[in-house]
């Protein structure tokens, strides 16, 4: 870590549970916060805004309701209420703990961090979630918007991808908890509602805050220099088919089995290699005889690769892969954006 001045963390839970108590959002994961509930929020939490997950954990909580009910899903069923998330690793690694949870421990969490730590998919950050906040134990869960306000109160220079930064902030702030249960619950939750409206990546809301009288980024104006972000890297690039197979059987869709992606659905693609034309893929796959319908170019974004995509949608008389009806594949068969974002090539027609 970088050389800095500490801060007397100390002196935030006071100020900050109080501001808490009076500004705290509704989410319906505060509702009855189980450790299933905080956990399933969590996971859906990460990579995505807070308003886009409230419908998909309702959903998710409808259907799903209990470890047990997880553990057995059939897995179309659990990418299907997953869809539009994201990251679809993260579902599936819910699904291995589910079964770790329902084998192991008798469908109940573990109140221990280390044994929390040891299911798959929960690292330290979501462990602590659940242990602050559905069990009330004085652990601290350090994700981004923890990161934010903590560097500006004390004017951190460590980028946040260093791990010792992390282990740092984690006992630093787990020392400093409320010796109760319930504020243990309500001082995790301040330091994300915190970062999350008004110690904002972006034109903080610093009028308002209630640590602005002990924030050192605050009284040096320096809160765009905190935190200190790693270096981001280039995004590689790809050139991608996409093709609507239109059969008489329905529209085609198969099982991605490498790359990004890999083993979730699409409509069958193939990354654009030089000299390679729409006609060899489908050539490759059996298709020689077929109608484009149209063509439509949009990109994708992944946190590491950026997609250029050409959806091109044809009509042929026999079906390379699996078919299904359209209203089936909007109803039943889960798809991940980058490809779902190529049904509309069939409203432009």
């Amino acid at each position: 870590m970088e050389k800095f001045e500490k801060f007397d963390f100390q002196r935030i839970p006071v100020p900050l549970l109080s501001w808490y108590q009076k500004s705290k959002r509704s989410l319906p994961w505060r509702e009855n916060p189980t450790p299933y509930r905080v956990w399933v929020s969590e996971i859906m939490l990460q990579q995505t805004r807070v308003e886009a997950v409230k419908e998909y954990f309702l959903r998710f909580m409808n259907v799903l309701p209990g470890v047990e009910a997880l553990a057995v899903c059939e897995e179309e069923k659990l990418l299907k209420l997953w869809e539009g998330l994201g990251y679809y690793s993260r579902v599936r690694n819910m699904q291995k703990a589910a079964k770790v949870l329902v084998g192991v421990y008798g469908g109940e969490f573990p109140r221990d961090i280390e044994a929390l730590k040891d299911l798959p998919g929960i690292g330290s950050y979501t462990a602590g979630a659940i242990a602050s906040i559905a069990f009330g134990l004085p652990v601290a869960a350090v994700d981004g918007n923890v990161f934010r306000v903590a560097a500006r109160l004390e004017e951190n220079p460590t980028r946040i991808s260093d791990p010792k930064y992390r282990k740092y902030l984690e006992e630093t702030l787990s020392a400093v908890y409320p010796k109760d249960g319930e504020n243990c619950s309500a001082f995790t939750q301040s330091l994300f509602e915190l970062g999350a409206l008004v110690c904002k990546p972006q034109n903080p809301d610093c009028a308002v805050c209630p640590l602005k009288g002990l924030c050192r980024a605050y009284a040096h104006g320096t809160q765009s220099l905190f935190p200190v972000m790693p270096e981001k890297k280039a995004k590689r690039q790809e050139k991608v088919y996409v093709f609507l197979i239109e059969t008489p059987q329905g529209f085609c869709i198969r099982r991605r089995e490498e790359g990004v992606l890999r083993g979730l659905n699409e409509f069958p693609s193939a990354v654009i290699e030089e000299g390679i034309s729409p006609e060899n893929v489908l050539n490759e796959w059996g298709v020689y005889e077929f109608t484009e319908i149209s063509r439509r170019k949009y990109v994708h974004i992944f946190t590491h690769i950026r997609w250029d995509i050409t959806c091109i949608w044809i009509r042929t008389d026999s079906a390379p892969f699996d078919a299904y009806a359209l209203d089936e594949i909007e109803e039943s068969i889960s798809l991940p954006t980058a490809f779902k974002q190529c049904l509309g090539i069939l409203k432009e027609v």
